[in-house]
């Protein structure tokens, strides 16, 4: 079976809401998933823009998912939640979920939801480490990989 990663939020490929970006809400939207291996012991979810202007921009990274878990609700990587859920900083330099912010009149830009299943129960990154070093450490340990893809434009 593939990994499979799904959200109410928005369309596959579709424009994310104003509700879940930086100009609205800056709501952390809900995210499913299904079809993990069997030896799954954890889960690592990382959300980036690779159309930012100076590169890969990361938006949000939460490790440390329990195997028994197939979906994080709306809000959980919130500021006002944060403490549910083991998050990085994220490349806004916030411990949370911060939602599309592109420059202005920088065409669309694509969100790349990315959930890594993986062979460890907890990854061995250090306390308020950054995104990219959540990613690095789960894809050093994945057994399967999936992700959602949501667009935005300002």
């Amino acid at each position: 079976m593939t990994l499979t990663v799904t959200t109410s939020a928005f369309r596959p490929d579709g424009r994310i809401p104003n509700r879940f970006t930086r100009d609205g809400g800056n709501v952390s939207p809900e995210i499913e998933w299904q079809g993990a291996p069997p030896q799954t012991r954890s889960y690592a979810l990382v959300v980036e823009d690779p159309d930012a202007p100076r590169g890969t921009f990361r938006h949000w990274a939460a490790y440390d998912i329990p195997a028994d878990t197939h979906r994080l609700d709306e809000g959980i990587g919130s500021r006002q939640n944060a403490s549910t859920l083991h998050m990085a900083m994220n490349d806004f330099g916030n411990t949370q979920y911060d939602g599309p912010q592109p420059p202005p009149g920088h065409g669309t830009h694509h969100y790349h939801f990315r959930l890594f299943a993986l062979d460890v129960p907890k990854l061995d990154v250090p306390p308020n480490c950054a995104a990219a070093n959540v990613l690095r450490a789960a894809q050093s340990h994945a057994l399967d990989e999936g992700d959602v893809v949501g667009t935005f434009e300002r």
